[in-house]
């Protein structure tokens, strides 16, 4: 799994689709680490298709350092994993994306 696996991809388009001048300015994506560790992404769908499409906490657990958790408050998709689950953070938001009907056409 590499930064051109289709996930990555995924996110970086959909960013770029919704950059306006405004809402990247305020809203946007924003990706950080945790100190137990792992990572935290955070991208705010205010103002895109997907605002106001909320998911109770989903968890997963494999061990220690692989685990996954998200949700959507309608206002933003956050999702917290292990130090080397940010792959799975973002597939996360793709799948999250996709099943609510957002379709990305790659490169632009």
């Amino acid at each position: 799994m590499t930064m051109t696996d289709p996930s990555f991809a995924f996110l970086q388009d959909w960013f770029a689709q919704h950059c306006d001048g405004d809402w990247e300015h305020d809203l946007g994506v924003s990706i950080a680490t945790l100190d137990n560790p792992g990572w935290l992404l955070r991208v705010r769908i205010e103002d895109t298709e997907l605002e106001g499409i909320e998911a109770p906490w989903t968890s997963s657990e494999e061990s220690e350092h692989e685990w996954l958790t998200w949700r959507s408050t309608g206002l933003a998709f956050e999702a917290y994993g292990g130090s080397r689950d940010l792959l799975r953070l973002v597939a996360a938001f793709q799948a999250f994306a996709t099943q609510h009907g957002q379709a990305v056409d790659e490169g632009g």
